[in-house]
This record gives C-alpha cells, structure tokens and sequence, in this order.
C-alpha cells in the first residue's frame, strides 16, 4: 500500500470549497482526530503545554460526552475544538439524514464552527448542508501515526522533506496510537521547529 502523506494536489482542487492548509509561511497547524480520551489527550495537553504549543481538536462526540472536563481543558488553555461526528461515522457509508443527525447531535456537545469528516470521506452532495453551520477542514499532511507498518523514522523523514508552511497536520488522540505518539509527537515537534516553523490553532 502506498502512503501519501502529502495530500494530492487533485483533492485539493476537486474538493476546493473545503480547508486544505493556509498561505502563511511561517506556521503549521496541528490536530488531532477522534478523542478525547482520558489516557491519552491529559498527556498530549501536558505536553503542548509544556511546549508552548496550540493545537486543534476534532472531537468525537461521544468521546466528548463521556470527558467533558477534557474539552473545557482544551479551551481553558487556549486550543480550538472541531465537530468529528458523534460516533465516528464514514460519510460514504451513512445516509446523509444521519450523517447531518450525528454531527448535529454532536454538536451538542462541541460548540464548534469546524469540522472534519472521518477518514476524510464523505459525499460531495453532503457538503452544501454542512457548510451552512461549518468551515470543513480537511489536511495537507497525514502523518500516519495510526499505521504500524509505518515506522516512526520513516514519518519523520518524510515530515523533513515535506511539511512546510501552512501545512494541516493530523495526528491522533485515541488509544491506538499511545504508545506511537509518545514518541513521534516531541520529536515531530523538533523537526518543525528546524524549520524555522511555529505552530497555530484553526480559527476563523
């Protein structure tokens, strides 16, 4: 299988009333898909933090309702939150009734003008509907940190040679990373900075 983690330039252009990345030279942003979840994101928080770091957060919202006191101290500390669907559900693969009903629903738990689709799929005649309430936000850059065929060296690599600025970078919050992210996150985070490059949440 191959990896693109670079997104093509043909989905920028066919889906082009979507959020690829931005002008700004400067800065990249990251977020992070599917949580929160309680082992995983306090961690990730500490560690932007620590760093200094703001991030954006595509929240599932049954993850949310269950961790709340995770999405107020996502905001408290000053980072955005996105709408991910209540239950993670593929948009090629879900009516659009329930498409619109499960990011509603959602919504009632992410206050929030953002959202991005799970695995990045959804039908194009979704779209409409959902941009009345919501900026869709799509990636320039998958870091495939959910991929154990992919090794962190071989992430890494490609971040050196690809990633620049205005890059949307997604990275996940959700148990099967942990252990992966632990380790990519901080080092990616390096690799960033080497470039000259800081970091921004997605406002509008």
């Amino acid at each position: 299988m191959r990896h693109f983690f670079k997104t093509p330039i043909i989905h920028r252009w066919f889906f082009y009333r979507r959020i690829w990345g931005f002008s700004t030279k400067k800065k990249v942003y990251l977020t992070f898909d599917d949580g929160p979840t309680k082992e995983l994101t306090n961690w990730i928080l500490d560690y932007l933090k620590k760093e200094n770091i703001k991030a954006t957060f595509f929240c599932v919202g049954e993850n949310a309702k269950a961790h709340p006191e995770l999405i107020e101290r996502m905001v408290l500390e000053g980072h955005v939150i996105g709408n991910h669907t209540m239950h993670h559900e593929k948009g090629t693969a879900t009516s659009k009734a329930n498409y619109l009903a499960s990011i509603e629903e959602a919504s009632q738990h992410i206050d929030s003008s953002l959202f991005r689709p799970p695995y990045g799929r959804m039908w194009v005649k979704y779209s409409r509907a959902i941009r009345k309430k919501y900026k869709i936000i799509m990636w320039s850059w998958l870091s495939y940190d959910y991929d154990a065929s992919v090794s962190v060296d071989t992430i890494l690599s490609r971040a050196k040679k690809q990633i620049k600025g205005g890059d949307i970078i997604v990275l996940h919050d959700n148990l099967k990373v942990e252990d992966r992210i632990k380790v990519l996150l901080p080092e990616l985070v390096k690799v960033i900075r080497k470039k000259g490059l800081g970091f921004e949440k997605i406002e509008f």
